[in-house]
């Protein structure tokens, strides 16, 4: 919840950056053409707007007063004529205004996905989902807004206010003075107003986000709630969100109402003198001598009218480019971010990383004054199986994530086949990698689909093979579908085992020439176990492979356990070897061998008392 919180708060208080606004206006560059199609048809659509209350000065004036017949006929058929034109216009700033606005949307979270694949897997790990999930999703739509309908409502209430004001110039000009000068208060009036109405509506999307975590808590721990009773207490401190999501909405549906009548007043003013004006100078014969006709008067009044909500425009879309310069910020900071670990110059792909692995005098940290390893040094030869065992925060998953290269040292170096593998590009070697996690995932689709993600031109026969080698097939026919069941968003439909299968099949499928099992068992039960365990066996057999264990029953068969304790390694040999030392490995084995008897000890006796 905290996360959408700083969100709310960063969104909000980012200020006017003309450097960003260049580059969101620039997004439209490649679509130029639909740009000066898309204004051309706004700027006709807005001058015929003035034109038409023009025409009806000339209804007034020269045909309904002179009650000239032939002249109203003319004037409209001028007007129906010119009314097919406009139509053709509003049709055509709507459709181009469509397009760009997905094009641009497009092009942005192309460009974004994109560069997230380019990204450093510690950019994903210090940067939350949900940030990047609003750069790519509402924050580019916000964007795509602002150079579409913003630039839309920009250029109509120009074009209206300039308009407007040629032909009022034109009909008189003093007059057209005095509504020109109430222009600039219009526009400060609306500016203020939309200010304090942001402040109003950041505070309700804030208390919302909050209304939205209660929600997820309470649906998602909806047996804890109940468990311990917590329903008055959650519905007391959910009130009293409530409430003050209602103040906040009350406060600007307020300003928001108040602000409609003080600008009507304002233009009241300019109409009123309009009306005085011309009333006072009225000439309905001697037009040419300073008077004012009655078409004149009206059409000065309509131009006023006209030239209001354009004004309320200009303030709405000033307040949306605040929201789009904060929204492009981010979006830019993203496609800004640079890769921490990326190929050097001259980086080749060197075919095969099936050699010998070593770490030489290793220093690596994730916080400059936190060290993880220090002058860590190892040789894993081609084909061994390395089992990392040792305390939550020893080093494990730090030695597979330099070996993956999702990190790279600080300081000392790592050889693969006898070179620093920071000489071969990233894609050679994590390509040829294949990882199985402690908690897989699994994306929405079928459970061919997932597995061929390994290799996406495998074909049936090559995907049924891997599930067989991973000991997934056999579960996966009895499926409803089979190899066809959908897996759910997530994989949610099958078991932790099930997934881990899968995950397993997908590994084989990739045909890794190094495989790291980051404790791919501790998550299911010992008869799921005892499955992945022989899977595991079957993929690992041939290949380098690192495995961080939890349950030790699973590493007896390794090459060398390592026991990892503040980044070093303090205990090393085969099962044998290590329980005959009888230092830390030993004290943990036995410890887990005696909680396992005491658990099937403790089954048996439950399933005697049963029977009796």
């Amino acid at each position: 919840m905290s996360d959408y919180e700083e969100f709310e708060e960063e969104e909000f208080t980012t200020q006017f950056n003309g450097g960003t606004l260049r580059r969101i206006v620039g997004q439209v560059k490649p679509h130029w053409r639909w740009v000066v199609g898309f204004l051309a048809a706004i700027a006709t659509v807005s001058v015929l707007d003035s034109v038409f209350t023009y025409q009806g000065k000339r209804i007034v004036d020269e045909a309904i007063v002179p009650q000239n017949a032939a002249a109203l006929k003319n004037i409209i058929i001028t007007y129906g004529a010119l009314i097919l034109v406009q139509a053709v216009g509003v049709l055509g700033f709507i459709f181009l205004a469509g397009v760009l606005g997905e094009r641009v949307q497009y092009d942005l979270r192309r460009r974004m996905f994109n560069h997230l694949q380019e990204l450093s897997f510690s950019y994903f790990s210090r940067t939350p989902v949900g940030w990047i999930m609003s750069r790519v999703t509402s924050d580019s739509e916000r964007i795509a807004q602002l150079v579409t309908w913003g630039m839309l409502d920009v250029t109509w209430a120009i074009m209206n206010i300039t308009t407007s004001m040629i032909f009022m110039l034109w009909i008189n000009w003093r007059l057209a003075l005095v509504v020109l000068a109430t222009i600039p208060v219009l526009l400060w009036v609306a500016v203020q107003f939309k200010k304090r109405i942001l402040v109003q509506f950041r505070l309700v999307r804030k208390i919302n986000s909050r209304i939205t975590g209660e929600y997820n808590q309470n649906i998602t721990g909806v047996r804890v709630v109940k468990a311990l009773g917590r329903e008055e207490a959650n519905l007391r401190e959910f009130a009293q969100i409530t409430d003050e999501m209602y103040r906040a909405a009350y406060r600007a549906a307020w300003l928001s109402a108040l602000f409609l009548p003080i600008v009507q007043l304002i233009s009241a003013f300019a109409v009123g003198a309009i009306v005085l004006y011309g009333g006072l100078n009225a000439s309905l014969t001697l037009p040419g001598v300073g008077g004012m006709t009655i078409g004149a008067i009206q059409a000065f009044m309509g131009y006023v009218t006209f030239m209001m909500w354009p004004i309320q425009d200009l303030a709405r879309v000033y307040s949306e480019l605040q929201h789009a310069i904060a929204s492009a910020e981010r979006v830019f900071s993203l496609v800004d971010a640079r890769p921490e670990i990326a190929d050097r110059t001259g980086a080749f792909d060197p075919g095969t990383i099936s050699g010998d692995i070593e770490f030489t005098d290793v220093d690596f940290y994730y916080e400059a004054d936190k060290p993880v390893l220090t002058g860590f040094n190892l040789k894993v030869k081609r084909g061994e199986t390395i089992a990392l065992v040792g305390p939550t925060g020893g080093g494990k998953s730090t030695i597979v994530n330099l070996v993956c290269r999702f990190y790279e040292p600080k300081a000392g170096s790592i050889r693969i086949g006898g070179r620093d593998y920071r000489d071969y590009t990233l894609h050679s070697i994590q390509s040829r990698i294949g990882v199985v996690l402690q908690t897989p995932h699994l994306f929405s689709g079928s459970v061919r689909e997932n597995i061929r993600y390994g290799r996406l031109d495998a074909t049936d026969a090559e995907v049924e093979a891997a599930a067989k080698i991973a000991g997934a097939h056999e579960f996966i026919t009895q499926l409803e579908h089979g190899y066809d069941s959908d897996v759910g968003e997530g994989g949610g439909r099958l078991s932790v085992g099930q997934k881990q299968l899968i995950s397993l099949a997908r590994a084989v499928l990739a045909n890794p020439e190094v495989l790291v099992m980051d404790e791919a068992t501790s998550s299911v039960d010992t008869v799921t176990e005892a499955l992945i365990q022989r899977g595991m066996e079957r993929v690992m057999a041939g290949r380098t492979s690192f495995v961080i264990a939890h349950r030790l029953s699973t590493i007896k068969r390794a090459s060398r356990i390592l026991v990892i304790e503040d980044g070093k390694i303090t205990e090393q040999g085969t099962h044998a070897q290590l329980l005959h030392a009888r230092g830390h490995y030993y004290r943990l084995y036995t410890q887990q061998f005696r909680q396992e008897r005491a658990a099937e000890y403790g089954a048996m006796e439950l399933g005697e008392f049963v029977a009796a």
